[in-house]
């Protein structure tokens, strides 16, 4: 099991992403989150092939398709950050943080 905590900035919907994996390969993910659209993603996001899907590109990702349908801001960070929980719960990568800044 991987959990991803996101806080996406200004909008300040925060969600939080638990990947659960009971055999490294395929995963379940549910998101917690104030975001109406990016709870609609949660039915579509069940038995995913962990390999398959961290390893796609942008424009194959079945997360990044499901996003396509409900997130309203191209800028979200969601969609990312569930890859990540993907990688780290079926052990494709190692937990780190992962941080945007914005300076002006």
């Amino acid at each position: 099991m991987a959990e991803v905590i996101v806080n996406p900035g200004i909008c300040g919907f925060k969600s939080t992403i638990t990947v659960v994996t009971e055999d490294m390969q395929m995963a379940n993910v549910e998101i917690s989150t104030e975001c109406p659209n990016i709870k609609q993603m949660e039915n579509e996001l069940k038995d995913i092939d962990c390999l398959g899907e961290c390893f796609s590109k942008i424009g194959t990702s079945r997360v990044y398709k499901v996003a396509e349908k409900y997130c309203k801001h191209i800028a979200c960070p969601v969609p990312a950050a569930i890859i990540k929980g993907l990688e780290v719960a079926c052990g494709l990568a190692l937990p780190k943080d992962v941080e945007i800044k914005i300076n002006m």
